[in-house]
C-alpha cells in the first residue's frame, strides 16, 4: 500500500510510473493531513515553475526579437512557448511569468529595474511555499490598484505593510475570500480611488449572445457590482430553498419551497427559467422608452400539415416547427403551446412561395380576457406562479376540438406548466366553473385531478 508521503517523494523521478495513493484506507485525519500535503507539494512546484518560466521570458523578450527564445521555436510570446510546454492555459502561463517578477534573485539583471518591497514580500512567500502563484497573484493585483505618488515612502511602506498581513491571512483562506480581502485592505488604503475602480468595472460589464452549431444559443457576460446586486439576489431568491436557504414559517412558503426541490429541473435549469420569465414579463409591460415603440414578439412557423399530422400512441403528431430567427427545429407540440398563448395567423402560399393571402389573427385571449382570468384563476393552476408569470391556455385545441376564445375555455398556466401540458399530450377539462387536469399515472391509467383557483376573492365569492 502507497501512501500519499511516500507517492509525494518519488514523484520528481519521471523515469519510474505514477503509482496512485491507496487513499481509501486512510483514516479522515490521515486524508486531511495528506492533502495538506499535496498543497504545500504543488506550492513548491509552482515556485520552481515560476523560476523557470521567468527564465524563459527573459530568453524571450522582446528586445531580442526572432533571436529570442519563443521566437525561435515559432512562438509569438513566452506565454504561448510555456503553455505549449505544460499543455496548460495562456492565463495560466501569465500567471507564472508574473510570479517569476517577483521572485528573489542572487544577481539582479541591469536591465531589470529594481523590484519595489512589497512585490518582494510577495515573491519571497512564493519562493518559501508560503502562498500560492494565484495567491500571489490575487494580492499583487489588488495593491497595485492603489492610487498615489509611485515614489511616495509613506505609500510604499504601507503596501509593504497591507503585502505581509495578506501573506499571512492567505494561509486560513480561499483564494476568493482572499480576494475580497485584499480588496478591502485596498480600498483603506486608497479611499479616494474607490469610485475610480468602480467606473473600471463598470466599463468591463457585457453580455454577448451567440448561436451554437447545435441550435443552442450560449449567453456569456460580466456583470459589475451594481448590475450584480440587482439580478443574483433575484435569481438567488428563485432557487434558495435548493441551495438549503433559509427556513420557511409561512406555509405558503413552505409549499414552495417543497415544490422547487421535487422540481424536476436543474438548478441552472431553475435559474434559466426564472432569467427568461422575467425578462419576458418586463418586454410586457415596457412602455416604449427601453425597447422602442415595436415591441418584441415570439413567433413561431408551423405548416397546416404538419398541424393536421394524425398524432401517434403517444399522443404527439409527428411534424416540424420553428422559431422566427432560429435555425433548430422544435416540435409540433411546442407549436400548439405558442398558438394557444398568442393565437394563429394563416398565410397562405403559392407553389412558388409567393404569399398569396394573409389571414386575420385569430383565437387570441385580448388584455381585458387575461384579466378576467387572472382574477378567477389567481396564476397557473398547475402550481404557484403568480399571473404575470402565465400565458392562457385554450382547453379546447383549436385544430381538434374546435375550441373559442371565452374566458371559460382559457385557463392560465405558467411556461413551464404550459409546456408539460402540450409536450405530454395531457388535457385540461371542464365541468361548469370547475376544472380537471386528466393524465395518465405510473400505470397507465387515465386520472381527473382537479385544479381548484389560487384566487382568494373567488373563493370568498363562492363561500358567501
Amino acid at each position: 500500500m502507497s501512501s500519499i508521503a511516500a507517492t509525494l517523494a518519488t514523484i520528481g523521478d519521471t523515469t519510474a510510473p505514477l503509482v496512485l495513493p491507496t487513499v481509501s484506507a486512510l483514516r479522515d485525519d490521515e486524508l486531511l493531513d495528506g492533502q495538506r500535503l499535496v498543497a504545500e507539494v504543488r506550492r513548491r512546484l509552482d515556485a520552481v515553475a515560476a523560476a523557470v518560466a521567468g527564465e524563459i521570458a527573459h530568453r524571450s523578450r522582446r528586445s531580442l526579437g526572432h533571436d529570442g527564445l519563443a521566437a525561435r521555436r515559432g512562438q509569438r510570446s513566452a506565454e504561448g512557448l510555456i503553455s505549449q510546454l505544460t499543455g496548460g492555459s495562456t492565463r495560466e502561463a501569465r500567471t507564472l511569468v508574473k510570479a517569476a517578477e517577483l521572485l528573489p534573485v542572487e544577481t539582479p539583471r541591469p536591465d531589470v529595474p529594481p523590484v519595489a518591497r512589497w512585490l518582494t514580500v510577495i515573491g519571497d512567500a512564493v519562493s518559501r511555499a508560503v502562498i500560492s502563484v494565484e495567491a500571489a497573484e490575487v494580492i499583487r493585483t489588488r495593491l497595485e490598484q492603489v492610487g498615489g505618488d509611485q515614489d511616495d515612502a509613506t505609500r510604499l511602506e504601507a503596501l509593504a505593510t497591507a503585502a505581509q498581513t495578506l501573506v499571512v491571512e492567505a494561509e486560513a483562506l480561499t483564494l476568493e475570500q482572499l480576494a475580497v480581502r485584499a480588496g478591502r485592505l485596498r480600498d483603506e488604503l486608497d479611499l479616494a480611488g474607490i469610485a475610480a475602480r468602480e467606473e473600471q468595472l463598470r466599463d468591463k460589464r457585457f453580455l454577448r449572445v451567440s448561436t451554437q452549431l447545435d441550435g443552442m444559443t450560449r449567453i456569456s457576460g460580466m456583470l459589475d457590482p451594481e448590475s450584480a446586486a440587482i439580478v443574483v439576489p433575484i435569481l438567488d431568491a428563485a432557487t434558495s430553498p435548493r441551495r438549503g436557504g433559509p427556513r420557511f414559517m409561512d406555509p405558503d412558503a413552505v409549499r414552495r419551497a417543497d415544490d422547487l426541490v421535487r422540481d424536476a429541473r436543474t438548478t441552472e435549469q431553475l435559474t434559466l427559467d426564472t432569467l427568461v420569465e422575467l425578462v419576458r414579463i418586463g418586454a410586457r409591460v415596457d412602455d416604449g422608452k427601453l425597447l422602442g415603440d415595436r415591441k418584441p414578439a415570439v413567433r413561431i412557423l408551423v405548416t397546416q400539415a404538419d398541424l393536421d399530422a394524425p398524432r401517434g400512441e403517444d399522443g404527439t403528431r409527428a411534424g416540424v416547427a420553428f422559431f422566427e430567427g432560429q435555425d433548430a427545429a422544435v416540435s409540433v407540440q411546442t407549436a400548439e403551446r405558442f398558438i394557444c398563448a398568442s393565437g394563429a395567423v394563416p398565410i397562405l402560399f403559392d407553389g412558388d412561395g409567393r404569399v398569396l393571402n394573409l389571414g386575420r389573427e385569430q383565437r387570441l385571449f385580448t388584455e381585458k380576457q387575461r384579466t378576467t382570468l387572472a382574477a378567477r384563476d389567481g396564476g397557473c393552476l398547475m402550481c404557484d406562479r403568480p399571473p404575470a408569470w402565465t400565458e392562457a391556455h385554450h382547453i379546447d385545441h383549436w385544430d381538434e376540438h374546435g375550441g373559442r376564445t371565452d374566458v371559460d375555455d382559457g385557463v392560465l398556466l405558467c411556461r413551464f406548466c404550459h409546456l408539460k401540458v402540450h409536450n405530454s399530450g395531457w388535457r385540461i377539462t371542464r365541468t361548469g366553473g370547475d376544472y380537471f387536469l386528466v393524465h395518465p399515472d405510473d400505470d397507465g391509467i387515465l386520472r381527473r385531478t382537479p385544479l381548484p383557483s389560487r384566487s382568494p376573492a373567488l373563493h370568498r365569492l363562492r363561500a358567501g
